[in-house]
């Protein structure tokens, strides 16, 4: 009994210390340029965020709110902070996620970050952190539709 009690300490010690070295940024898209740009950017918040990475993949993400005229939109980038940015295509969306229905005008999009990287911020003490809807964000290059031409 005390042989398999020392190999399953072994195999959480193994797994945590994986879990900490995987690298942070898997994406090949550099967000920063955008973000820092002097160009126009429509931003929007969480409505809803789901921290569960122990029920699985996709078990992490939040909902947002966004108006319909950024349906059409051609990238966004999401944001978590202490975490990072991360480019996106818009991929679906629709009028109801996990009790959240979506206002007249909007769509709702849930957006994901990867279960590992959750985990690993989890072990290092970020869960209320990754938890909060207001460190969660959505920026999009701003409608230019809306301007009026002189």
């Amino acid at each position: 009994m005390r042989r398999f009690v020392t190999y399953i300490i072994i195999f959480l010690v193994s797994l945590s210390l994986i879990i900490a070295w995987m690298p942070l940024k898997d994406t090949t898209c550099n967000a920063e340029p955008f973000l820092t740009s002097k160009t126009p950017k429509f931003q929007v918040h969480a409505t809803k965020v789901v921290v569960e990475p122990w029920f699985g993949e996709h078990h992490v993400y939040a909902i947002f709110m966004v108006p319909d005229k950024y349906k059409e939109a051609p990238f966004f980038i999401l944001t978590v902070k202490h975490v990072g940015s991360f480019c996106e295509k818009p991929f679906g969306n629709s009028q109801y996620y996990d009790d959240v229905l979506a206002e007249p005008g909007t769509h709702l999009i849930r957006d994901y970050i990867r279960t590992r990287l959750a985990l690993r911020l989890i072990f290092q003490g970020l869960y209320f952190q990754l938890n909060d809807k207001y460190n969660w964000s959505l920026t999009y290059p701003a409608d230019n539709s809306a301007k009026v031409n002189n």
